[in-house]
């Protein structure tokens, strides 16, 4: 049945209200037709009481709990106009410092002008006996608050669009929310309300603005900086931001020349001319990148004055650890003695694990008060576990806390960490704005060791930070290539190390870790994927399912994500009565079900499973588990390794499955079976680093599945997407 076929229309009076999330923008409400009918009604309500008469349009869905419901598109509400009505209403706590009884005498004196009263004539209210003049003039200014939000989600439902554009309008902008749209309909885009440019644009033509307005122009302009923010750009040369804005918001790019103007003389965008482009960036990044630039040189000047005897303190260190350093690894906690900041790259197997190991090592010895953290939770983990002790995520490091929908940290210039060195791990995955956030709650004197691998993918934010600061030259790097006899055992490691150097691995030889099956159809190869995770490895090998995960290059096509997370979800968690589901959008999750955090959400509470720590923010990448689905609550339970987060039905779903994920979407993570496939790549996700990252994901094994051309493609294939970022030629500067 089409949606059109569903489509209702009600009215009636609010007798309940059963449900409001506390972002207030979804309800549970009964309701009361004209037929004296009860009716359940769902959807963005902010401050519904009952005593309202509401007038909805919407769908018929069926919950699987609570039966028949009207799913609101569109809700237009009447404050009650008879005494008794309001009297429901305000005893209902509709008013903050307003119960039963005091309902019950405001109403006994005003009658249906109380509400006219309580807006307009506060002071009239202190003739009440318990309502002094301060609580008069809060109870006005709680009913103005209300009725301002109210009239702002009916004018976006008016317009078919979003209510939760209003709310979140709202908490933004409080009381001033209604004016400050009617200014500039485009702050929609930004500002954390997180509208696409196109709901603007009906917003803005609604209320009579021009495609040439310049207000249009700016939040264009402002939308295209941002959405190549997210694709890793740091800045945009000023013709090609131009031109991208002015093909998608079909305006003249004279328009759009002037446009950047205008933000750059607001202060909104910052125009400068690097790395041979005139580059135009978002105030907070150019900020970022020129912090980041100018603390690193100045830590890279600094040479300490070491008075320890280096050379018999590594030969302690080796001793306890039961380890024997190669000339190369004997450098690091030499540099990392002398140096504030030092960088530590290689491939797997290389060592860099024993390396960071002797530092800390050394650095204990000297007394020093050493973090270890890392951009995930998974890498933090892992570290944690690799050098027995305890490893923080930066967000955790730093007291991340979001404020108004962007995350703030609570470790800064102002209130630095206490400690004398940081070593982070994983530093490939480090964008421009984290690496800003940590090097400026560190002290001055305090040593930063970065620890990754520089051949790897780059961060999915902003910037190239780890890879600009090693080639810039202006930190001192140790490169690791070496690989030790242990993990030279390892075709994983051995044909990582091939690919890295651009030689193709020999796919002809299928043992020990490695293994290439040839698959050229699409259809073979995506097959081929479900019967090695469901039968094959865990049958012939005994790998539990829940230790493979599936990469892919990229989402579409047969071998891309989304399909193969279709088909192995059906096969690794298929329907059962006693697991609960929940359709959201085209995706039915389910208990059970291994999902992944798509996007960055600072708002997220968690809490984890042993109630020993909570916090908030859960973040682009993580990995979880779905423990359970309360339909009568509205919300899903996620496990992110121990973090138990709530996801409320109604919030802009930020979750998909995870049994294959994208290559880029695995950084930083290991895992004990990867299955990769490598049929039907895309040609720009056909490059060397993509390959190389995915085969250094594998842990204990690696099949490949799919085309051997693809391997050999993407193996000889160094050049991929250029970034645009500044920071390398900052540093190589004077």
């Amino acid at each position: 049945m089409d949606a059109e076929d569903n489509a209702v229309f009600i009215t009636g009076v609010v007798t309940s209200v059963i449900y409001t999330n506390d972002e207030g923008d979804y309800s549970v409400i009964r309701l009361e037709t004209p037929e004296k009918e009860q009716q359940t009604v769902v959807g963005c309500l902010p401050y519904v009481y009952p005593g309202e008469e509401v007038a909805v349009s919407g769908e018929r869905v069926c919950h699987p709990v609570h039966g028949e419901q009207l799913k609101a598109v569109r809700v237009e509400r009447r404050l009650p106009d008879s005494a008794e009505a309001i009297y429901r209403y305000l005893a209902a706590g509709a008013i903050k410092g307003i119960g039963p009884v005091t309902a019950m005498l405001i109403v006994s004196e005003f009658g249906d002008k109380t509400l006219e009263v309580i807006e307009h004539r506060p002071k009239e209210l202190s003739k009440i006996r318990g309502i002094s003049s301060g609580k008069a003039a809060a109870v006005s200014e709680e009913y103005k608050k209300q009725t301002s939000l109210r009239r702002l989600t009916e004018f976006f439902g008016a317009r078919g669009l979003k209510p939760q554009y209003a709310v979140r309008l709202y908490k933004y902008y409080g009381e001033n929310a209604s004016e400050v749209l009617a200014e500039n309909p485009y702050v929609i885009v930004y500002d954390r309300i997180g509208a696409a440019f196109s709901d603007a644009d009906t917003l803005a033509f609604s209320m009579g603005f021009e495609y040439d307005d310049a207000r249009r122009i700016e939040a264009a302009l402002l939308f295209e900086l941002n959405h190549n923010a997210g694709n890793g750009h740091s800045f945009i040369p000023r013709h090609k931001l131009a031109a991208a804005t002015s093909e998608f918001a079909e305006i003249e790019s004279e328009s759009a020349e002037e446009g950047i103007d205008v933000l750059a003389d607001a202060g909104e965008i910052i125009i400068d001319a690097i790395a041979g482009n005139e580059g135009c960036y978002l105030a907070r990044l150019y900020e970022a990148e020129l912090y980041t630039a100018d603390r690193i040189k100045k830590m890279a000047s600094e040479t300490l004055n070491g008075s320890a005897d280096i050379t018999k303190a590594i030969d302690e260190i080796e001793r306890e650890l039961g380890v024997s350093c190669s000339p190369v690894q004997r450098k690091i906690p030499e540099i990392a003695c002398k140096r504030l900041v030092m960088a530590v790259t290689g491939g797997p197997g290389t060592g860099k694990t024993t390396s960071v190991k002797a530092v800390l090592a050394l650095f204990e010895k000297l007394g020093l008060k050493t973090v270890l953290a890392a951009p995930t939770g998974r890498a933090a983990k892992r570290m944690s576990e690799l050098t027995g002790r305890e490893a923080f995520t930066v967000h955790r490091l730093l007291e991340a806390c979001p404020t108004g929908g962007e995350m703030h940290f609570r470790r800064n210039a102002e209130n630095m960490l206490q400690c004398d060195a940081v070593v982070l791990d994983e530093c490939s995955m480090v964008d421009i704005i984290l690496m800003s956030a940590l090097l400026s709650a560190i002290p001055e004197d305090c040593r930063l060791l970065l620890v990754g691998d520089a051949d790897q993918l780059p961060s999915v934010g902003p910037g190239n930070v780890f890879s600009e600061i090693i080639r810039s030259g202006a930190v001192e790097t140790v490169r690791l290539t070496e690989i030790f006899r242990q993990s030279a055992e390892s075709r994983i490691v051995e044909n990582a190390h091939m690919i890295n150097k651009g030689a193709c691995p020999d796919l002809s030889v299928n043992t020990g870790d490695f293994f290439f099956l040839k698959r050229r159809e699409p259809q073979n190869a995506a097959d081929t994927i479900v019967d090695l995770c469901v039968r094959r490895l865990p049958e012939k090998m005994g790998i539990d399912p829940s230790d493979i995960q599936v990469l892919a290059p990229g989402r579409k096509s047969e071998t891309g994500t989304v399909s193969l997370n279709l088909r192995l979800r059906e096969e690794l968690n298929p329907p059962d009565a006693e697991k609960n589901e929940k359709k959201i959008g085209e995706i039915t999750f389910r208990e059970g079900d291994k999902v992944m955090q798509i996007k960055n959400n600072y708002d997220i509470m968690w809490q984890k499973s042993d109630g020993s720590e909570a916090g908030a923010g859960i973040f682009n990448g993580d990995i979880g588990l779905i423990i359970s689905i309360d339909s009568s609550e509205e919300r899903i339970a996620v496990d992110f390794d121990g973090k138990i987060a709530v996801y409320g039905f109604d919030m802009p779903w930020e979750l998909e499955h995870a049994y294959a994920i994208t290559v880029h979407k695995s950084q930083g993570s290991e895992f004990p079976a990867v299955i990769l496939s490598v049929a039907g790549v895309a040609p720009r996700l056909c490059h060397r680093a993509l390959l190389y990252t995915a085969v250094t994901r594998a842990k204990e094994l690696l099949i490949l599945v799919g085309s051997d051309e693809s391997v050999d493609n993407m193996t000889s294939n160094y050049r991929q997407t250029k970034r645009y970022s500044g920071l390398k030629a900052r540093l190589e500067s004077s």
